[in-house]
């Protein structure tokens, strides 16, 4: 799309810019590339899926090297993941995230499944929280073996349905912890319990500092993580301090009422959003909640270096960390 002369509405540097005629240029994210038959690091295959026509919702699954030879079909995890990028960039298909997902599938010996999920603001929140639970009630559906219709034969083959965990990174991170909340409330289809979940560097904000934030509520008002939330989701109420991304603030539900029994929180040194996944980490150790929490604190690093700077040791450490979650 041509987008010069165009008038811009809103800009948010380095990642997007919103003209008036409604139109969207996205300045971030990573080139989209085909699945695999065969990955040649990991050997893991991958291929497209659709999930839903109406709503449009579309993912990318992965299975195991050698797990589709074997003459008795092991049953292996399923990890459900929700990419990151600010609800408004990047893709189930880019680059960084077939790159992260064929470790995961390898290292963990577990079939993934990446939601691609609708991007606002052309599709504003609450949109993408409703596609995702979407999917993962897809994902589940498939443990009953008379339902045919739709069926993924990856999923319904391999998948042990007592070992379906969820995760995702930044925006991902926000959407996998507002799908543990929903989870403790709603039944799965099937009445399948989420065994486990990992937030990497969850995207979790408010208006009252936390930590090394700044203070100057004005300096506040100008950081992405406040800005990328106001053109996501415009119509929330409280703003940034709306209980989807500020999940500790005064009235918000309770954080007992996670819907799974264990979770690992994962935060990086130099990341603007360090204070407030290690906030989160306390708040569900005080909450009540009856599950196990962990929390990976990597000093020295930034915001999703695991996704962006992939062939560092602290990357593959990392990464190593997330797959071994996964039992």
């Amino acid at each position: 799309m041509d987008f010069i002369g165009k008038e811009v509405a809103t800009e948010i540097l380095p990642f997007i810019r919103v003209y008036k005629d409604g139109s969207v240029e996205r300045l971030a994210g990573s080139p989209v590339v085909p699945p695999s038959d065969s990955d040649p690091e990991t050997g893991v295959s991958s291929k497209d899926i659709i999930i839903s026509q109406n709503p449009p919702i579309s993912a990318r699954i992965y299975l195991p090297k050698h797990l589709g030879d074997q003459y008795q079909h092991p049953k292996v995890p399923i990890l459900v993941y929700f990419h990151g990028g600010g609800f408004c960039f990047e893709s189930a298909f880019s680059f960084v995230e077939t790159k992260l997902m064929n470790c995961l599938a390898c290292s963990a010996n577990s079939v993934v499944i990446s939601i691609e999920y609708r991007l606002a603001p052309e599709h504003p929140l609450p949109i993408a929280y409703e596609d995702c639970w979407a999917a993962l009630q897809w994902v589940v559906s498939h443990a009953n073996a008379d339902d045919d219709s739709n069926k993924e034969p990856w999923i319904s083959t391999y998948v042990d349905f007592d070992r379906v965990y969820i995760g995702g990174d930044s925006a991902g991170a926000n959407l996998a912890h507002n799908i543990l909340m929903r989870a403790g409330s709603e039944d799965l289809n099937n009445s399948i319990k989420i065994k486990g979940a990992f937030l990497t560097h969850p995207y979790f904000w408010g208006s009252n500092p936390v930590g090394s934030e700044t203070r100057d509520v004005e300096r506040r008002k100008k950081l992405a993580t406040y800005t990328i939330w106001q053109l996501v989701y415009p119509e929330a109420p409280g703003g940034v301090d709306n209980s989807m991304v500020n999940p500790v603030v005064l009235g918000a539900p309770s954080l007992a009422g996670l819907g799974c029994p264990r979770l690992l929180v994962s935060v990086a040194g130099k990341d603007l959003l360090r204070d407030r996944g290690i906030m989160y980490y306390n708040a569900v150790k005080e909450s009540g909640w009856k599950g196990e929490v962990e929390l990976v604190d990597v000093d020295g690093e930034d915001h999703a270096f695991h996704i962006l700077i992939h062939d560092s040791e602290n990357a593959k450490k990392l990464i190593q960390r997330l797959a071994s979650f996964i039992v």
